[in-house]
């Protein structure tokens, strides 16, 4: 079964991170990379990714970074969200909200590390409720 998800940017960082190869964040790239997670895409998302996992201080290699960029970008599904008039704490958390309200209908869910960034709702969701759901 395939599942539709957009990742928040926390998540991608916390599996390169990661010194452990079964954390949540781990399993959940490595089901991006063996495609029974697209991830839904929007440019603002890409950009988001970009500019974080380049940061320096994370120490991820160039080559690491647009590897792990051009997968997510060959696996994904690029969606063009409507307005939800949402508004959040963190106005550039929008868009990954945006982007899986407009496939709710198709079960999409937004994974996070940052509950307290979004709305309660059932499908924003944990790496490890992603998991369970996987699993």
């Amino acid at each position: 079964m395939k599942y539709y998800a957009v990742i928040d940017t926390n998540v991608l960082l916390s599996a390169l991170l990661s010194k452990k190869s079964d954390t949540a964040t781990v399993k959940i790239l490595k089901a991006v990379m063996d495609g029974t997670i697209i991830p839904l895409l929007h440019e603002e998302i890409l950009a988001e990714y970009a500019e974080v996992l380049n940061r320096p201080k994370f120490h991820l290699s160039s080559h690491t970074v647009q590897f792990v960029l051009n997968a997510i970008k060959g696996y994904g599904l690029e969606v063009s969200p409507s307005p939800t008039g949402v508004s959040l704490v963190d106005p550039d958390d929008l868009i990954f909200y945006e982007v899986a309200c407009e496939k709710q209908s198709e079960g999409a869910c937004l994974v996070t590390g940052n509950l307290k960034h979004y709305p309660v709702s059932p499908f924003i969701i944990t790496p490890a409720q992603m998991i369970d759901i996987l699993s």
